[in-house]
């Protein structure tokens, strides 16, 4: 399989993601499951190692790697933590991908040369009453003078108890429905942004997830991320991104699946042999590893043309639809291999379906993947 986009400097950087994931962030895993939060000495040594800096443009302090280098190290650091590399992919692709591509040149000076030093940002647009249907929203902005006044609840926040920032969205024209929301950056310590509860979970339990309420809480008219009622196509085009993040997510969970399961039937023997050499066993391997492959290649194109600023609502559904549905199916299969000791907490196998499920849901359910990927299609004349 080619480079997709990545550069030789990239693979050469990514050598070193690699090398961090998989000796200082892998034997934490566990842990961070346990004790439901990524450590604080995770995040610092990802800032140490540039980690947050890759993406970000060099004239706002970072280092100008592709989207397609963001994607992969997201899967690298997935394959070790999924909780961990969710604080990455949020931090990029939820926060600062928005203001990259629509922020005015003022939000961008104040705000992404923070996140290049280390800091975390997160997206804020679910309610306890609009998940999928991402323009039912009920929070409200309303103008004052120079400020918006915005009132309402978000839900299941990722990032929420690190985040220093959110980008979320309100409704700033009722009668307009998704004609009139607005997208805003606020900061955490903003006068009457608060988290409401923690959100405990099935998986990535590392990764803070919160709710949060909005009572009167004010932001400056020059936070408005693009322009006032324009917001829904903001979160559309960072949920594109998003997904491609998400599928390298599930990607990088699949990959360590799989990779334990061979390990392990290579060593474990019954009936006189090693498992792996029986009939059965093999077509389950063969079936995982080619569907991660499948899943691979969707993810790498999308980050490629995501890179290429070409359409990639299709294609970025596709592969968050596939490496997800693959995720669930490998992480189920790979406990499986493992019998009886792969519903043991004794082993990692159930941890990996466990987080694996949840790439099927956020970033839009799989069910609505499906309803886009049909909707462009349909829209086409031609299309093979």
């Amino acid at each position: 399989m080619g480079n997709f986009g990545v550069t030789q400097d990239e693979e050469l950087v990514l050598s070193f993601v690699r090398k961090f994931a998989e000796e200082e962030l892998k034997p934490l895993a566990k842990e961070i499951d346990e004790k439901m939060e990524v450590p604080r000495k995770i995040i610092d040594r990802m800032k140490d190692l540039g980690l947050f800096a890759t993406y970000i443009p060099k004239e706002y302090g970072g280092y100008g790697m592709s989207f397609p280098f963001l994607v992969r190290a997201i899967e690298e650091i997935s394959k070790a933590c999924p909780s961990t590399a969710l604080v990455l992919d949020g931090a990029l692709t939820l926060f600062a991908e928005p203001l990259i591509m629509f922020g005015s040149e003022d939000l961008k000076k104040r705000y992404l040369p923070r996140v290049a030093a280390g800091s975390v940002g997160g997206l804020a647009i679910t309610e306890p009453g609009a998940g999928s249907d991402a323009a039912g929203i009920s929070a409200t902005a309303v103008k004052k003078g120079d400020r918006y006044v915005i009132n309402g609840d978000k839900i299941f926040i990722s990032n929420g108890r690190i985040s220093d920032f959110f980008v979320l969205d309100a409704v700033t024209d009722p009668g307009k429905r998704h004609r009139g929301i607005t997208a805003f950056v606020a900061d955490r310590d903003t006068p009457g942004l608060k988290i409401s509860r923690d959100i405990h979970k099935m998986g990535i339990r590392g990764s803070s997830t919160v709710e949060l309420a909005f009572e009167d809480m004010e932001i400056p008219a020059e936070n408005i991320v693009g322009k006032e009622n324009e917001g829904f196509k903001v979160i559309m085009e960072t949920l594109d991104a998003g997904r491609i993040g998400i599928a390298a997510q599930a990607l990088g969970i699949a990959e360590n699946a799989l990779a334990e399961a061979i390990d392990y039937v290579k060593q474990r023997k019954q009936f006189g042999t090693e498992i792996a050499n029986f009939e059965g066993i093999q077509f389950m391997i063969a079936e995982m590893a080619t569907e991660i492959e499948a899943a691979r290649y969707l993810t790498y194109v999308a980050a490629e043309k995501w890179q290429n600023k070409e359409n990639t609502i299709e294609i970025s559904a596709m592969a968050k639809m596939k490496a997800s549905d693959v995720a669930m199916r490998v992480t189920t299969d790979a406990l499986q291999l493992f019998g009886g000791y792969g519903y043991t907490t004794d082993l990692d196998a159930e941890r990996h379906m466990r987080d694996a499920k949840i790439t099927q849901i956020y970033e839009g359910t799989n069910q609505i993947q499906r309803l886009v990927i049909a909707k462009e299609i349909l829209k086409k004349t031609r299309y093979y």
